[in-house]
């Protein structure tokens, strides 16, 4: 049990020092979309850290986790001439380790849980913006960002060769996306020349099912004065 614990202490040290140099690297350095900085905060830096919570862990181990016996010493002998008492397992400590690993357990299952093959798999959502009377496309598709946001995560939208569309008098734009983990979290923007970025909320459940046609056409979460309406459609990839 001894043993155990003092493993399970060292690898808490070690996941602590390992992802808290990391974050702390991300943090400092900022927004980092494309994931360069982060990972290399964690694969080459966060490996430091990980040393050092490794040692911190044992010492833990060692200082708190291990107590000595408070019986009294023998009739006859003094406190001082008596043999130094077995040391044994602080409860206390092994309880907040266990608990810890638990914790780190449940959550690691949460996020196997939300992988893409164990729900509906990656889904595709189409997004299609449709522009007011007047206003025009711009002329070539690197003008036109959309971006996905799903969890904390950001992903470019992805436009097909035929993205330039109209619904009767207003021009309109063809997108999509990959949908990849659960979550009630999900938001689209849209930037264009001249046109201040707008945002909508993708109002879907967090393991959503293919939806039966596109939703209505609704306008930004925050009023702008650009007029553009969004709706989407939910497929199944497989």
């Amino acid at each position: 049990m001894r043993f155990i614990l003092g493993f399970l202490s060292a690898l808490l040290g070690a996941i602590a020092g390992w992802s808290g140099l990391a974050a702390l690297v991300v943090m400092l350095a900022g927004p980092d979309r494309d994931g360069g900085i982060a990972m290399g905060a964690f694969f080459d830096i966060g490996p430091i850290g990980g040393v050092a919570g490794l040692i911190a862990g044992i010492w833990l181990f060692m200082r708190f986790g291990l107590i000595r016996n408070a019986s009294p010493p023998p009739a006859g002998e003094t406190a001082d001439a008596a043999a130094p008492h077995p040391r044994r397992l602080s409860v206390p400590f092994a309880i907040i380790v266990l608990l810890s690993v638990a914790a780190l357990g449940y959550w690691g299952w949460y996020e196997f849980i939300r992988s893409p093959n164990l729900s509906h798999g990656f889904m595709t959502l189409q997004i299609e913006f449709r522009l007011p009377i007047g206003m025009t496309l711009p002329d070539q598709a690197e003008d036109v960002h959309i971006e996905v946001e799903e969890a904390s995560g950001y992903a470019n939208a992805l436009l097909p060769r035929n993205w330039r569309a109209h619904d009767g008098d207003r021009k309109a734009i063809i997108s999509t996306a990959s949908l990849m983990y659960k979550t009630r979290h999900r938001a689209v923007s849209l930037t264009l020349p001249d046109v201040p970025t707008q945002r909508w909320s993708i109002d879907l459940p967090s393991d959503p099912d293919p939806t039966p046609g596109f939703s209505p056409w609704r306008t930004a979460s925050e009023p702008s004065p650009a007029g553009i309406e969004m709706h989407f459609r939910l497929s199944d990839d497989r």
